[in-house]
């Protein structure tokens, strides 16, 4: 704990560990068994639950509670649930809210490099990659996967078991009832459609001037047209020898129609 400060008010359970250079400021609680890497900043009132892990150059700000149990209605409050893992140089602002699995031996895990903002909730079980932005009040439901890349925008709502694909977006107020594929801009609320391609996310993937041509090629074949599915467009292309960002694209149609409502993560459940 070398060039650790902990203000004295803080609360730090004996048996978390903390690493060099970490700051933990005002009020904040550090629950039992936490493991906190090096170079985090704590602002005051912030709450880590009972066995989390937080890697390296995080900045939680004020109000932030990461690591307490779900909500789950008809959970027992005694019961045991699972854990949460944070990557690096997260931040989480204010009042930002995430859980841990709600099955002992389950995890919720956040990769790195995400920017969480105001309000944001990630509920119990999820799988949050890396390079996203969150915008405030958007509330991810359990068991949901946002995939790397991905901006969801001012208050966007998901239902749970849904798939968010890589490098895409999300409007605000949207509400995702169904998987979104990579690249591509949903928006609407019951219903939640497909609209666009989005470049902005091609242009931060590093996708170059031949691969987001065939991205708004794919779009425009599966979606723009008025004859067929979706779905028997995206197995047409699948014969197809594509661009690995179209394979995506198609690997994502596919697999989400297997379940009825679209959400592929939920014909495992």
């Amino acid at each position: 704990m070398s060039d650790t400060i902990i203000h004295p008010t803080a609360v730090v359970e004996d048996s978390a560990v903390i690493g060099s250079g970490t700051v933990v400021g005002p009020n904040c609680y550090v629950g039992s068994n936490v493991k906190i890497g090096n170079n985090n900043e704590l602002q005051a009132n912030a709450v880590i639950g009972d066995g989390t892990v937080l890697g390296n150059g995080n900045r939680l700000f004020s109000n932030c509670v990461i690591g307490r149990g779900p909500q789950i209605f008809v959970m027992d409050p005694n019961a045991k649930y699972g854990k949460l893992e944070i990557g690096d140089n997260n931040t989480f602002r204010e009042n930002s809210t995430v859980h841990p699995s709600m099955h002992e031996g389950g995890l919720t895990k956040i990769g790195s490099g995400n920017f969480i903002m105001i309000g944001v909730h990630i509920g119990h079980d999820c799988i949050i990659e890396n390079q996203i932005v969150m915008s405030n009040f958007s509330q991810i439901s359990g068991h949901s996967k946002v995939e790397t890349g991905a901006w969801l925008s001012g208050m966007v709502v998901t239902h749970q078991f849904v798939t968010i694909g890589k490098w895409s977006y999300c409007t605000g107020l949207t509400g995702v009832n169904k998987d979104l594929p990579p690249y591509l801009i949903g928006n609407g609320h019951y219903p939640f459609r497909v609209r666009s391609v989005n470049e902005r996310g091609m242009n931060r993937s590093g996708l170059n001037e031949e691969e987001k041509k065939a991205v708004w090629d794919a779009f425009k074949y599966l979606y723009r047209q008025k004859s067929g599915s979706v779905l028997s467009r995206a197995k047409e292309l699948a014969e197809k020898d594509n661009q690995i960002c179209v394979k995506e694209i198609v690997e994502a149609v596919i697999n989400s129609s297997k379940h009825k409502n679209g959400r592929y993560l939920e014909t495992f459940r």
